[in-house]
């Protein structure tokens, strides 16, 4: 059997994430000690208590889930769960690319949390509060949301943002031009369109002036060929070579996130089974819907990870 594991992203985050695991296992709590140390702020604390409106701030957010699944990696790997052989590929959706990073060696976990810690402040920073949206077009197929995205732009920035299964596409841009989108939408059969609840407009052009504070962040880091291959978000493809991962990660930033795509990939290459090893099951839910056959398994709790370690001893 081939697997690969999976990182989830921006909204799998919730108040309590990480706390059984670090209550249970040693290695996990070293993670979030050395996440909390690489930011020199006590970001396991807001993880744990909140308040929720700090942890849902993107410069949180961003490292914290990293945090939640680097810390189940650690405790996999203290059980003899090694990436390679069955675990063939690791993928992540947007900030999760970089715990799919970290887990295979490309970047340290230190390194991972003050590059997701920028690259949350720059995305923050880059269009003011108001000025961007975000809207979920459901029940459309990604060519005709990117249709509508193009015919709502009207000289403004609307675009495909995420593609994370049949009928489910984001789109983001300019405030105005994605209310057009939502409203041309319905018109053209949409079952749902509606605006989403975020602070910024993520996987646009609008993000261009993140992209460019990542781009020197990355050059700043040292990277390694990953252990497996990284299937990235830009291309729905594996890469290997660091150089072309620092590229990847910097279109990323004004890219979609082909999801969907991403994960037929891993299908059509012989993976029956995703591992979603973070917080939260919104990659596991989405297995279903792109890829049949192919079983989504979530890897977040204590229990989950002895199931997990059992099933790939």
């Amino acid at each position: 059997m081939t697997s690969a594991f999976t990182f989830p992203g921006q909204g799998s985050q919730a108040v309590g994430m990480g706390k059984a695991l670090a209550d249970a296992f040693p290695e996990a709590r070293a993670v979030f000690a050395e996440v909390d140390d690489a930011l020199g702020q006590r970001l396991s604390a807001i993880m744990w208590e909140g308040p929720e409106a700090d942890l849902t701030l993107t410069e949180n957010a961003q490292p914290a889930l990293m945090a939640v699944s680097l810390a189940t990696m650690r405790v996999l790997e203290a059980r003899g769960v090694r990436l390679g052989g069955e675990i063939a590929y690791v993928a992540g959706h947007s900030l999760g690319e970089y715990s799919a990073l970290a887990a295979a060696g490309t970047v340290s976990i230190a390194d991972a949390a003050r590059l997701l810690k920028i690259r949350g402040r720059a995305m923050q920073a880059a269009v003011p509060v108001g000025e961007g949206a975000m809207a979920a077009l459901l029940g459309l197929d990604v060519a005709a949301a990117v249709e509508v995205a193009a015919a709502a732009a009207q000289g403004e920035v609307c675009q495909a943002a995420n593609d994370n299964a049949d009928g489910q596409v984001v789109v983001s841009g300019s405030k105005a031009a994605v209310e057009r989108a939502v409203l041309l939408a319905k018109e053209r059969g949409a079952r749902r369109a509606m605006l989403l609840n975020v602070s910024a407009p993520f996987h646009c052009a609008l993000m261009q002036p993140a992209a460019d504070a990542m781009a020197e962040a990355l050059a700043a880091v040292a990277m390694r060929a990953p252990s497996v291959p990284v299937v990235v978000n830009v291309l729905a493809a594996p890469v290997t070579d660091p150089a072309e991962i620092r590229r990847r990660l910097v279109e990323q930033v004004t890219g979609t996130v082909r999801w969907r795509e991403s994960v037929r990939w891993l299908a059509d290459h012989g993976v029956t089974r995703l591992f979603e090893v973070g917080s939260g099951k919104v990659l596991t839910g989405l297995v279903k819907r792109i890829a049949e056959g192919v079983e989504g398994v979530a890897v977040n709790t204590p229990d989950d990870v002895e199931k997990a370690a059992a099933a790939l001893a």
